[in-house]
């Protein structure tokens, strides 16, 4: 028996964003206000009810958030209430304290992925031990929340309505990543691997255990830019590349493999519009005048960073 479950973790998130859809439908001045209340209502349905739902009805609601998303029926509100001579004078009194409760969340996740998934008594543990990381990622949040109200002093009603502006602003990009990671398990089912593998195969040389290093790392990056994600092309790429040519034909560590390879594809997320969560939305929070300004700003980087990944596991992948 476990206390404390992932789903759990999914239910609370649920019921936030069935608030944030309700205050959506409550408010008569939206620009969109019953497709964004639909969308943000269906996203809730999907966390709240996912386990129980059959998997073709979740596929229906998923077509039509995308649906709604893509018709333009969804939109941010109303902006915040609150003027710049506010936001000053609360950045005035709280200085850096402000960043404090955020730190919290990766510290929680930390500790309790160490600690909490060996805490029970007899056959009742406190949270599943295979969804560790998640919970203690969920607890930080709800530790990292209370902190927050006491150290703002703002009230929960503050925090929920600002919490739904921000998803607002973020809209349908907020999924982004949940729609193009199972996108990736779909290509892994349907057996784009294969193809890719066959299709590596014939343009290079992977018997050269660099070269498959180098491809693998390569089309991480590539298939990211394309994705706009490393998860989905984490599925299809270590299928297609990694697995055949690095551990099967070269006995290359496969831990060692998918950390540095995730994190090529991650060089890959910096340089492509399609990760608009992480490159696009930041550009329009900002207001920027040009909206590919993060995006070229990390290209220096990202190229550094892919080099230095390609190194290390020409280096050490086949080496411990």
């Amino acid at each position: 028996m476990k206390l404390i479950t992932v789903e759990a973790c999914y239910a609370v998130v649920g019921v936030y964003l069935f608030v944030v859809a309700a205050r959506i439908a409550g408010e008569a001045w939206h620009p969109r206000r019953w497709g964004s209340a639909l969308f943000w209502a269906l996203l809730a349905v999907t966390f709240a009810g996912a386990k129980w739902i059959p998997p073709v009805v979740v596929g229906y609601l998923v077509v039509t958030m995308v649906v709604l998303a893509a018709t333009g029926h969804v939109a941010p509100g109303a902006t915040s209430k609150a003027t710049r001579e506010e936001r000053e004078r609360d950045a005035e009194r709280l200085q850096n304290r402000i960043f404090w409760p955020a730190l919290l969340i990766p510290a929680t996740a930390v500790i309790g992925t160490l600690v909490l998934g060996k805490l029970h008594v007899g056959d009742v543990w406190l949270v599943e031990a295979k969804q560790v990381t998640l919970i203690s990622l969920g607890l930080g949040a709800l530790i990292a929340l209370a902190a927050a109200l006491r150290t703002t002093g703002a009230s929960v009603e503050t925090a929920a309505g600002e919490g739904s502006r921000l998803l607002q602003t973020l809209g349908w990009s907020l999924i982004l990543p949940q729609m193009l990671a199972a996108l990736g398990g779909i290509f892994a089912k349907s057996g784009v691997g294969e193809i890719v593998a066959g299709l590596v195969a014939q343009a290079v040389p992977t018997q050269v255990p660099w070269v498959a290093v180098m491809a693998y790392c390569g089309g991480m990056a590539l298939f990211t830019m394309v994705m706009g994600n490393a998860f989905a092309a984490f599925a299809v790429i270590t299928g297609g590349i990694g697995l055949p040519f690095i551990v099967n034909l070269h006995g290359g560590n496969p831990a060692i493999m998918a950390a540095i390879g995730m994190l090529s594809g991650y060089c890959g997320t910096l340089l492509t519009p399609m990760a608009a969560n992480f490159n696009l939305v930041p550009a329009m929070l900002l207001e920027l005048a040009d909206k590919n300004a993060v995006i070229k700003a990390q290209v220096p980087l990202a190229l550094v960073i892919f080099a230095g990944n390609v190194a290390l596991m020409i280096f050490c992948v086949y080496r411990f």
